[in-house]
């Protein structure tokens, strides 16, 4: 990454279609090995694909992927959609074997903090569900 390049911010904004949720790890995975971030790609991906997912097969909408790395060094994934209302709170781990349900108990597990916040996008309202995860 070249020294002047600290902060970056990327928003892909998909369809409700359960393609994109292979679309938004693709993308999300060419832009952490551009900004030499390899390291994280594997987690990025999974936070992305669960928080993406339940963008899109929970609400009617578009959604959309925002990547962006702040100025603390820390990776900051989020999914917007079209729903205000919070995300159900994550399930606890002995259910986590379920088949559905699991997404923001991972989330918990995997990133190093997450929330949620509302939003607008396309003159509507929604939320965001995000996390950070801190690149070393």
């Amino acid at each position: 990454m070249p020294e002047n390049e600290t902060t970056w911010d990327y928003t892909l904004y998909v369809p409700n279609d359960h393609r994109a949720v292979t679309v938004c790890r693709r993308t999300l995975r060419l832009i952490l090995t551009l900004h030499g971030l390899i390291g994280l790609v594997d987690t990025a991906e999974l936070l992305a694909a669960e928080l993406v997912s339940n963008a899109v097969r929970h609400t009617k909408g578009p959604a959309a992927l925002r990547v962006r790395r702040t100025r603390e060094g820390a990776v900051w994934i989020g999914a917007w959609d079209t729903d205000p209302a919070p995300p159900d709170p994550p399930r606890p781990w002995d259910q986590a074997l379920r088949e559905e349900g699991r997404g923001l108990g991972l989330v918990t597990a995997c990133a190093d903090v997450w929330g949620w916040q509302p939003s607008s996008r396309f003159g509507r309202r929604g939320k965001y569900v995000w996390c950070e995860l801190t690149a070393a």
